[in-house]
This record gives structure tokens, sequence and C-alpha cells, in this order.
């Protein structure tokens, strides 16, 4: 009831009612239960009666002095209306001018009072007066309920001015102020201190830079002294959003200071019109106690100011205004911390800011940014650390997906990466391809399945790349390292992993791939985690503080084995993107991996894949000396074969199972027989014991991973047969292979499905008769040792090529200087026989740059396989479109036949008939590949290359050219061996009876009987001079 009593009093003086009691009615209400609608209607008309009354409600935004607020409206818009309030009737000390000069006694500390007192507080004023001459807006203000000028004059830090002066404008309150005031000068408080020396000592002794005299202020020894040190400071303006003016405390150095790492728009700057410069006029009375009566009119000279000023004009950059007022409310003339992390030239300092909010502290340019103001900028973020760069640059990242304020118009940048959502699986890894790449076995998918085998990249890292023997492309430094480090802790453990997002790359060299292209692979990307580390080491400690286990791509990144991917903004990452800049944050600190200052460990290996049969046979003797070794599969090539690392040789070998042969590719169980293999040896420890080395260089040996002989768990699985022709009498525990394939055949396994006992039928394909290849080709040229180059017929890049080489326009020699081919470079170069242009490889080239037209060249024609010496004249430059497809013809030699080379006895013979069965007339052939020897490595010159191994047969006459060869004495056999395929010791039953011919007529090299044995088992040099 007193409520309404208040209320209907209220109604009745509602124009007399003072603000206290307007503020205590509106309280009253506000902790009242819900009213009836008349009170409803009441407070409406109550709020009204305040609007009358002038009053208005703010937020103190700024304190310029002890008498001086400045105060924002409470409104919803982004930048609310702002009063200047001095207060009425007061007249504090006056601070020190920034053009010079002292503080009046006790000034900084009357403006401390009233900052601390309102600063950031909601107020309720009023406007009791105004002073045009200076325009100012006098009031009163209360900070709820209480008076603050009352406050201010009680605690001595405010005189009330002498009304004489005033004219009759004066405070509603002036008796209470003058009634303070005497009791102030009585207890000597404030700027009534009648201490000695008291004045004296509330004057601030300020710096040149607190007086416009900034040259005398050594930014860069405060930055020597106090980096990385929080320093109090105030804020005294607000240029923009990012840029600060303040007093570092205690020695009121005023400087400004960019906020580190973030850059806000620009908030303009307004031109100095006439109005402008006319309040410029600082009034001779303090406080606005000013006895001018009007305004003097502009000088010429000040018209002209004014008139330049306004030229200078900056509008303002969307959301500057925005920024700034952002910041102002937050730091203006409050209290906060600056960590300072650099200086420029021009002594302006950046530092982080640090605001207080409650009991805790915020850093003013993470609020920026994630509030759409402020954009992130390298120039000094690169002063911050790691941790806090990433908070800004993913607080910029969120504020453009939201599209906040200056992001309303982004457009994200194309991305060629995508999402994967609730793709986490359970599996093995079955191997490493490389720091950054592993394959795991999906437990959930059965064994066979072809999705089964998952290749996993880890999200969002890099490692140093295997290179490629083939491409002569060495591994990077630590590249080993880091696969050996993923191989030891990985290789047929479980693992955790959870799928993050895709990504399109080109197929040539992994890069993103341009829009459009459709020469494009996608690569998968996630993070895995190994469920059960060992319990000793770093593996165990870093599972401890994760749920899923150890995360693989952290622990890569930590060890200094790969690094950390800067993303683009809106490319997918890693979801613990974050722990992945911090571990290599660790990892430069501790110079750990490819961080360190040292030089990258070498490693020694020769690679007997990619040599020729002559080197792997020189490595024989001492793989044979060893016996067991130790060594690590590094590939599975088949079922069989395998690729073998022997760290004690120094050395990559090629070793096939010695009497155990898998399905050939293509042929039923072929995959299924690398799959099982894959997970049953690929990568792991094993010991491996070499028997022997075949004409192609590969190994043959035995295999035992865990004790355990590899073939046997082969063999048991019907993936396998053995092979009685290799003599099972020197093959290592022969009698559990002979077991395990029994075993197989009575439970009717895979290729035994169909077994029959006494019968050698199996699912439809002999397992020892391979699939052979076999095409239509033109014979282009021959070399000497039977060796000769095909085209295939059936290949459509031969009149693909010829068409794009007949629409060039070839007339022009080169300009000397602008086309200097190197060796390696594929050209077009003319034939010396027809006149025609062709492709060509240079093979050998002058030293230096081209000097005349007449510069001799050596080319090879990679279509054709001529090689000759051609002028500088004859050659032309070639569109990468052209020259980027390999060459079309191939090297071949006859399968199981040698042929004598031309330094040979009958060595020419051979080549001039060869020629004529096969050049003589334009005829298509059928080859038949053997085998393919890959010894040679990549194509360098005539000569050189992979090698065909082919039984090629005229298509005319249905005639072997090998037979031919061998029938008339310009050719032998090579020497059998027992660990041959049945297939070929067919082939060589039925080459024999041709030798036998020509060995009984006494033809070609037979003339004078049996020529001695040959025991070299590689096959004859290849000789690069040959022509037809």
């Amino acid at each position: 009831m007193c409520v309404i009593r208040h209320v209907e009093v209220a109604r009745q003086r509602r124009t007399e009612l003072s603000f206290v009691d307007l503020v205590a009615v509106a309280f009253t209400f506000s902790k009242s239960p819900p009213l009836t609608s008349c009170y409803a209607d009441l407070a409406v008309e109550m709020a009204s009666a305040a609007g009358a009354t002038g009053w208005l409600r703010g937020t103190v935004k700024a304190v310029s002095s002890g008498d001086c607020l400045a105060i924002m409206g409470n409104t919803k818009a982004e930048i609310p209306p702002e009063k200047t309030i001095t207060l009425s009737s007061l007249m504090a000390p006056k601070l020190a001018p920034r053009r010079g000069g002292l503080d009046e006694p006790f000034a900084w500390q009357s403006r401390e009072f009233l900052r601390k007192l309102c600063i950031g507080k909601e107020v309720t004023f009023r406007v009791d007066y105004t002073v045009p001459s200076i325009n100012r807006e006098f009031g009163s203000v209360f900070l709820g309920d209480k008076n603050v000028a009352l406050l201010v004059v009680a605690g001595g830090w405010a005189k009330v001015r002498d009304q004489g002066q005033q004219k009759g404008e004066a405070s509603p309150y002036l008796a209470d102020l003058l009634r303070l005031e005497e009791q102030a000068k009585q207890q000597g408080l404030g700027r009534w201190n009648t201490t000695p020396g008291a004045a004296e000592a509330a004057i601030r002794d300020l710096p040149p830079s607190a007086v416009s005299d900034p040259g005398n202020f050594d930014a860069m020894a405060l930055l020597a002294a106090k980096k990385g040190s929080p320093l109090e400071a105030i804020v005294d303006q607000c240029r923009d959003g990012s840029t600060l003016r303040v007093y570092l405390l205690p020695d009121f150095q005023y400087v400004q200071v960019f906020v580190a790492g973030i850059q806000a728009p620009s908030a303009g700057r307004r031109a100095a019109a006439e109005s402008a410069i006319a309040t410029e006029v600082v009034p001779t009375e303090q406080n606005g106690d000013s006895t001018n009566e009007g305004r003097a009119p502009l000088t010429s000279a000040q018209r002209l100011a004014a008139s330049s000023a306004s030229a200078n004009e900056v509008p303002a950059d969307p959301f500057g205004k925005e920024a700034k007022h952002f910041t102002e409310i937050r730091v203006l003339h409050r209290d906060v911390r600056i960590v300072l992390e650099g200086v420029d030239k021009f002594s302006n300092l950046t530092g982080s800011v640090y605001y207080p909010d409650g009991e805790s502290a915020k850093d003013l340019s993470l609020e920026l940014i994630e509030h759409g103001l402020a954009k992130y900028v390298d120039w000094s973020a690169s002063l911050l650390e790691d941790e806090a760069r990433r908070r800004l640059k993913n607080a910029e990242l969120q504020a453009k997906k939201s599209r906040l304020r200056i992001w309303t118009n982004y457009v994200p940048p194309a991305t060629n990466s995508k999402a994967i959502h609730d793709q986490n699986f359970t599996g093995k890894v079955i191997e490493v391809s490389s720091a950054d790449c592993i394959v795991v076995a999906d437990d959930s998918l059965p064994f066979g399945d072809p999705a089964a085998e998952r290749r996993v990249n880890l999200s969002s890292i890099r490692g140093p790349k295997m290179g490629n023997p083939r491409r002569d492309q060495k591994p990077d430094p630590y590249a080993r390292d880091a696969k050996e480090f993923l191989r030891t802790r990985l290789i047929g453990r479980q693992v955790n992993v959870s799928m993050e997002y895709s990504r399109k790359v080109g197929l040539t060299d992994g890069g993103a791939a341009p829009a459009g292209s459709g020469d494009t692979r996608v690569m998968d990307f996630g993070t895995v985690f190994l469920a059960n580390p060992s319990k000793d080491g770093d593996d165990a400690a870093a599972a401890a503080n994760q749920t899923n286990g150890v995360n693989i791509a952290e622990l890569l990144v930590a060890r200094g084995f790969a690094t950390t991917v800067r993303h683009r903004d809106f490319e997918e990452r890693s979801n613990y993107y974050d722990a992945l800049l911090s571990a290599e944050s660790r990892a430069i600190s501790g110079k750990k991996g490819m961080h360190s200052a040292k030089d990258p460990p070498t490693r020694h290996m020769t690679d007997l894949l990619t040599a020729n049969a002559k080197k792997a046979k020189d490595f024989l003797p001492f793989l044979q000396r060893n016996r067991r070794m130790s060594a690590v599969v590094e590939y599975v090539l088949s079922g069989h074969r395998y690729k073998i690392d022997i760290p004690k040789a120094t050395c990559s070998i090629a070793l096939s199972l010695s009497g155990v042969r898998c399905p050939g590719r293509g042929e039923p169980y072929s995959e299924e027989a690398i799959a099982f293999m894959r997970r049953k040896i690929m990568q792991r420890d094993v010991e491996i014991e070499v028997e022997t080395v075949d004409r192609t260089g590969t190994f043959l040996g035995t295999m035992w991973e865990s004790r355990t002989n590899v073939a046997i768990p082969l063999l048991e699985a019907g993936l396998a047969k053995l092979q009685t022709s290799f003599g099972l009498d020197r093959i290592p525990e022969a009698h559990l292979l002979v077991q395990a394939e029994q075993s197989a055949k009575q439970k009717k396994l895979k290729i035994w499905e169909n077994y029959v006992e006494g019968e050698e039928v199996t699912n439809g394909t002999s397992v020892e008769r391979r699939q052979k290849e076999e095409f239509k080709v033109m014979v282009t040229e021959v070399l000497e040792g039977g060796q000769f180059y095909i085209q295939s017929v059936a290949d459509q890049k031969v009149a693909a090529i010829q068409k794009q080489l007949s629409s060039l326009s070839l007339q022009e020699a080169p300009v000397i200087g602008a086309f200097n081919p190197k060796k390696g470079d594929i050209v077009l170069a003319q034939f010396s026989a027809d006149k025609s242009w062709n492709r060509a490889m240079i093979v050998n080239a002058p030293r230096g740059a081209v000097q005349s037209a007449n510069d001799k060249f050596e080319v090879f024609y990679i279509d054709y396989g001529n090689q000759e010496i051609v002028p500088y004249s004859q050659l032309r430059p070639l569109d990468a479109s052209v020259s980027a497809a390999p060459g079309l013809a191939q090297l071949c030699s006859l399968a199981f036949v040698k042929v004598p080379g031309l330094a040979d006895d009958y060595g020419q013979e051979a080549a001039i008939r060869l020629s004529e069965h096969l050049l003589s007339t334009p005829k298509e052939f059928r080859a038949i590949i053997e085998e393919k020897d890959t010894s040679g490595g990549k194509v360098k010159g005539q000569g050189t290359g992979t090698v065909f191994l082919v039984t090629l047969i005229d298509s005319e006459a249905e005639t072997s050219i090998n037979a031919v060869m061998l029938q008339e004495g310009l050719g032998r056999l090579e020497k059998r061996r027992r660990w041959e395929p049945k297939d070929m010791q067919q082939a060589m039953d039925e080459l024999e009876k041709f030798q036998t011919e020509a060995r009984e007529k006494r033809l070609g090299m037979w003339e004078y009987g049996d020529i001695a044995s040959d025991d070299d088992e590689a096959p004859p040099l290849r000789k690069a001079a040959g022509k037809r």
C-alpha cells in the first residue's frame, strides 16, 4: 500500500517530483509484483514525466577532467549518441595541456577521483544550463541516488564557482555544494590541503613525451627493458579501434601503441570547419567562466586554414567508427595492462592490450577480431607467441564464416577440400607409405575386399618426401628417419582412425588441382590414434593426456619429422590443429629433427632393383656368405616376390621365394595373394637366406617372420603352389612346405578348389602357365646383339602425335641464344634420311651456350629408335603438350636367344640378316612378351630403358624370328636354369631343335663345330652404336 500511496502522490505532484523521488519510485516498481493495468499506465506516465523534466540515462564513457564527463545513451544503436556534461557550478584544477605547461595542484588527483568513481557506470543526468560562447553544457549527474557533484566537492577535488560571475546560472544543489565545500576546507581535504609542500607534491613531473615533445623519448630502450613484462597504463585517446595513445605509469610517458596482431578499419579524420575552429578558442576562465559576450569574425588566415582542413578530410572506412567506439567503451580512460612486443622507426610501440572485465582480463585484439571489427595482420602478429597468433587467426576465420561486420560481403576463396563427417573406424596398420601417409586394414570389412585397405593421409601435416629412384629423385633430409619412426611404432598395431576431410589434387605432383582439371585424384585425410602405445618412452606419456590414444601426427611433428600445414582460410583442417601447431613450436624450440642445425643423417643404400643384373650378381657372394640376415620387407611386389631392405649389406634387393609360385597378374587369386602377404609381412622385420640370383637380377631365397617360414601360411591358404623343378632338396624346411601345400589340397582352398587327387587340375588356369601379353607391331630400327625397336600398330598415339607435328610451322630456324637445348630435353629434329621432323631427345650437346647454327647435337628419335648427329639448324623447340607424351618406340630383344654383337664373330652377319628379316619390306609382326627387363633404368638414348624380351612372329609366314636366327646359326640359346618355369622350359625345348639343326649343318657360328660354352648368365652388353 505504501507503493500505491507513493504513486498517487506522484500523480498529483509529478511535475514537481525530484529526480531522487523518480528514482525511488522506479526502483520500487521494479521490485514490486506485477502491477494491475492502471498502475502500469501510471508507470508509463511517470516515464513521460521524467522525459519532460529533462532527466536522461546513460553510461559514462570518458572522464577528461575532475569536473567533466562524456556520457553515452543507453540505446541499441551500434554507436549511441553522446553528451559531454560539465558539473554545474564546479571548477576542478586544470590538467597540463598537451601543447606544454604544468598541472595545477591536485588536477590529476581530482580527475582520478572522478574517473574511478564514474567510468563505465550507468548514471542519470540532466542539463541545467548551457554557455553558447564556449559550446558547453552544464548539468547534474547522479550515480544511483548519489549526486556526483556533491561527492566531488565533499572530497575537496573541486571548488564551487563564485556566483557573482554566473549571471544567475547555477546548480540546483548550490546550497549543498557550498556547505560541503566549507566542510572540506575545514578538514583540509583534497585541494584544500594546507600541509606545507602538499600542493607542490600534487603536481605531476611530466616527461617531454607528455607535453608534445617526443624527441627525447627512447622507445627502443623502453622495449629492451620492459619487453614481455606487463606495464600499467591509462588510455588517453583512441585514434581508431587498434591504435591507442596512453600514459605509461608511473612515469606518465605518453606513447602511441598499435595493438599487436590486428588492424582495425580507419575511423577517418574530421575536417576543421569554421565552427570547429571557433570551438578551439580556449576560455580565459576555468570551467566555462568566460566573460566573452560573442565571437569575433574569422580572419582570412583562419578561413584559409578552414578551407585547407576541409580539403584534407578523410572519410571513415566501413565499420571504422564502430571499431573505434567498441574500443573506447572498453579501454578509454581506463586502467589497462600493456605487454610490449615491438617498436617502429617512429617510436610507435606495438603491444598486446588487456583490460579488466570483472575478475578476469580480456585481450583487446581478440575481442575486436571476434566481433568482426579488425583483421589479422602478419607484420605485427609475427611479434606474438604462436599460441596468441593461433587464437587470433582462428577468431578471424570464425568471424569470416559468420560474416560479421567488416566481413559482411566476404566471399570465401575456392577450396579443393571437403569435410568428411562420421567416418571413424579401427584397423591394423599394414603399410607406412611415407612420413604422412599410412595404409590401414579396416576391421569392419572382410579380408579380400578391395576396399578393406584404406589409405589415410595424416591431416594438416607434411612429412619429407621419399623421392623416386626411377626418376633420380633423392629422398628429402629425414625422410627415411621419419618413415622408420612410424614403421617401428605402427606396423601391425591396432589404431583408431577419424577421417576429417578430402582434397582433390593433381596426378603429377600432389599439389592442389587447378579448376576444371581432369587429371586429378582425391586424397582422404584423417587423424590416427595409436590405441595401445608402448609402455616406455614418450608415446606412453602422450597417451596419458589423450583419451583416444597417441595422436600420431602430433607425435611426428613434436619429434621434428613433419611440419604443420598452414591452411588457407576456409580450408578444412585437422580437428587437433592447435595441438599440431603447439607440437611444432616445441620441436622448433628444441631444435629437433628437421629443425636441428646439425647435418641430417645420411644413409647410403644401393637399390639393386634399378641396377642391371650384373651388379646384382656382384652382390651375391656377400649375401650368400652371411647366411641368415636381418632385413625389412619394403614392399610386396607379388604374392611370392618382395622388395627387401638389408641394412647390414646397405642394399635393397628383389627376393623371390624359392620353389613357391603364386598366380600371376590377372590370374585368379593373384590380388588375394598380394593382400594376404601385405598383412603378413609388409614392412615387418624378417630374416632372409639368399641362395642364388636369376638373369633379371631377382634373388631367390627363404624368408622367416617371427621364426616362421612365410611360405608356409601362403601355401596353407591355397594361394601358392610348390614348383618341384626348383629342387626341393636345397630349400630349407621343404618338408613343412610340402605339408602346407598338401593341407590346402585336401581342403580344396583357393587355387585347389577343383583339385582331384592325381590330376594337375586347378580352377581353370595353370598356376605355372603365365598369361602373356601379345600385340601387333612394326619394327622401326635394328641394333646389334638381337635388339630392335618396335611401334604398336594398335596404338592410337602414333597417329595423334603425327597429326600434331604436321600442324606445326617449322620454316624459320631458331634464333641463337633464344633456344639452348640441353641433355635430356625433348625437341623436334629433322631426320637426315627423309627430312621429316620428329620428336627427339638430346643425348649429347656442346658445352655452354650455342655459338653457331652448325653446332652438333646427338639426338635419339624417341618414336622410332634411330639415333644420329644433327646440326643446331635442324632443331626446333617443342611445346610441352607434345613433348610430355612418352616415346612410342619400345626396345626389344629376342627372348631365349643370344645374338653376337658387332665386335663378335658373325655379329655383322647377324645384324644384317636380322635387318633383312625385319626391315626389308613393311610388314606386321606379332610380339609375345616373355619377360620385361627393367634393369636398364630410364631412357637416356638408344639401347637404354626397359627391354621387352619377346618371341617375334612373322604374321605372313607364321614363323618365329627367334627360331630363324637359331636355324641360320646366327644365334644360340641362353643357358638353361633349373628354376625356370615350365612354360619357359617348353619354349626353350622347341627352340633347341632349330639350334641342333644349325649345329649339325655347320651353319654360321657352328661352321667350325661346337663353340666354347658361355657361363655368363647375364644378357650380352647392349651397345648403342648399331645401325641398320
